[in-house]
């Protein structure tokens, strides 16, 4: 089942959806987008497909991402793995967030429905949207983009370090990431401020 426009309607000037990729891994920036879905891009077949990304398959996840693009306003950024160590990884999300929304044009005049409970720093109106990934079009497109950049951010670190398998954890702690850590140790892509690489950096000392 596909994701309404239901939270976008009846608010009177553009309303976006922001989400973000990447909180949980090890590995690898965080990378937010931002979607406004002009009213003329509403009515498009390709949005019966859309949902929350988790829930799509690669592939698919490919197509819309093209397909967004093309038919919406969009911005997408990224916190780099220096910013989560620095500001923490909930900071480099809204931060990431923040860029992202300032990529797309966002003004104050905008409705911005944000995935989660907690809110971006935004020059407009917000309104937090707990799972907002399935029940938000906006957030859902937004859930797209955000994750297939930062798969692909992923996928093309992972030419550069292939024993930790990046293309198909995407920076989790999987068994085969984790191995890697301990034969390998960590990369300039850890991100240290996380507890199991801090594990491995404290050892080291």
């Amino acid at each position: 089942m596909s994701c309404s426009f239901d939270l976008e309607d009846g608010f009177n000037g553009p309303v976006c959806g922001l989400d973000e990729a990447g909180r949980g891994p090890l590995a690898g920036p965080v990378v937010a987008a931002c979607v406004y879905v002009p009213p003329a891009a509403r009515d498009l077949d390709f949005w019966a497909g859309v949902n929350d990304s988790k829930k799509l398959t690669a592939k698919k996840r490919d197509a819309l991402f093209d397909l967004i693009q093309t038919h919406c306003i969009c911005g997408i950024a990224e916190a780099s793995v220096d910013e989560i160590d620095q500001m923490n990884i909930l900071r480099a999300s809204l931060h990431a967030m923040t860029k992202a929304f300032d990529m797309a044009g966002g003004q104050p005049g905008w409705l911005a429905l944000v995935d989660g409970n907690q809110k971006p720093k935004l020059p407009c109106t917000i309104q937090t949207v707990v799972k907002g990934d399935s029940k938000s079009r906006s957030i859902a497109a937004a859930s797209i983009l955000a994750k297939v950049t930062r798969d692909r951010i992923m996928e093309n670190l992972c030419t550069q370090y292939p024993a930790y398998g990046w293309s198909k954890n995407a920076g989790y702690g999987t068994a085969i990431h984790m191995a890697a850590i301990t034969e390998h140790g960590i990369t300039p892509h850890h991100r240290q401020s996380f507890a199991p690489i801090k594990k491995v950096v404290g050892a080291a000392r």
